[in-house]
């Protein structure tokens, strides 16, 4: 067996190099004290906005449509909390065991969990499918955690640490084009417009522009920028109309938005159903039927079931008309109530 080639020193010296010999510890000094791992980090959200930032401090990443969540790796296993901060460990088990096997003693990872489709593209229908639809019981498999933030790592809270060196961290423990359960979102290096155009050509649903120098905050204060192909909010369902035509006797959903705290109507989606999604989603508004509206509604009343409000689904839509409703909207799937989604806040005009 070959023999590695014998090193040189490093320094020149007339003496041998030696450590110097080490003092008993004073028993009077503590130890380095390391941080303690928080049991829930409220997380960063980004700040919508119609065009990308400039500026050498933006970086920039895809947008992916899924869940976030944190993955806390602890000595005695992983777990996975949703936005809400409820327990989904079960729910995503790839994710949970890839992250039992990172290498690391204890750590925070900030992400989206997805399916993604053939085309390496986040699909939030198939996520819901995979997990049993709203309210669904069933583990989804087929999730990747896309990671994007690393806030706690062997003992050291991280979250008033600037982006960039979290990034750095995150990159030694997640390596870049890692095809696994647990996958690094790359930041892209590319100028902010010509990368939302890319983005867009390819079907993608946006990208993230981060402050590279910016530490953790929680909650939406600019930080981190989104940039939207098509606008995708969440919009709570007030009624629907009965259609003995239509995908589980669905016509179209009654949808709603906040203004201040008070719903207000904002149309109708009456496409993007699926067969099976749309009874099962059916099956979940009967029981749901209230006797007067929870907004105020100026249409035809005829075939429509009131509900109550509780029911927060995904819409694409292209724009808004100048009554303020929707435009070419399109149904993408519900909210589950643990992912903390917020409905859509209109704007005073």
């Amino acid at each position: 067996m070959t023999k590695p080639p014998k090193s040189k020193p490093l320094l020149q010296v007339d003496k041998p190099l030696r450590s110097r010999a080490r003092k008993p510890r004073d028993p009077s000094q503590p130890n380095l004290p390391l941080d303690p791992m928080p049991a829930r980090v409220d997380p960063c959200l980004a700040l919508l906005k119609s065009k990308p930032p400039k500026g050498p401090q933006w970086a920039f990443e895809v947008k992916w449509d899924g869940y976030r969540i944190a993955v806390h790796i602890e000595p005695k296993g992983a777990r996975i909390l949703t936005r809400g901060g409820h327990d989904w460990t079960h729910r995503f088990p790839a994710i949970a065991a890839e992250a039992a096997q990172l290498g690391a003693a204890t750590a925070i990872l900030d992400g989206e969990a997805v399916v993604l489709d053939e085309h390496g593209r986040s699909d939030f229908g198939q996520l819901q499918q995979s997990l049993g639809g709203r309210g669904g019981k069933l583990n989804s498999g087929a999730s990747v955690l896309m990671a994007f933030d690393l806030l706690y790592f062997d003992g050291h809270d991280l979250t008033n640490t600037e982006l960039s060196t979290r990034r750095h961290l995150l990159e030694g423990l997640i390596l870049p084009g890692r095809e696994s359960a647990i996958r690094l979102s790359e930041e892209v290096e590319a100028d902010g417009e010509q990368l939302l155009r890319l983005a867009c050509e390819h079907g993608l649903e946006g990208i993230i522009a981060k402050d590279r120098n910016s530490a953790y905050r929680s909650g939406r204060l600019g930080d981190w920028l989104k940039i939207k192909c098509i606008q995708s909010d969440s919009f709570m369902i007030v009624g629907y109309e009965q259609s003995t035509a239509a995908r589980g006797q669905i016509g179209s959903l009654l949808l709603a938005a906040y203004r201040g705290n008070s719903l207000v109507y904002v149309g109708s989606v009456g496409t993007g159903f699926k067969e099976k999604d749309a009874w099962q989603l059916r099956e979940i508004m009967d029981k749901l039927k209230a006797n007067r509206p929870a907004v105020e509604y100026e249409g035809s009343r005829k075939n429509i079931v009131w509900l109550q409000p509780t029911l927060i689904a995904e819409i694409e839509y292209r724009a808004w008309t100048h009554d303020g409703k929707l435009r070419h909207a399109s149904y993408k799937g519900l909210r589950e109530k643990q992912d903390n989604a917020e409905v859509y806040q209109l704007q005073d005009r």
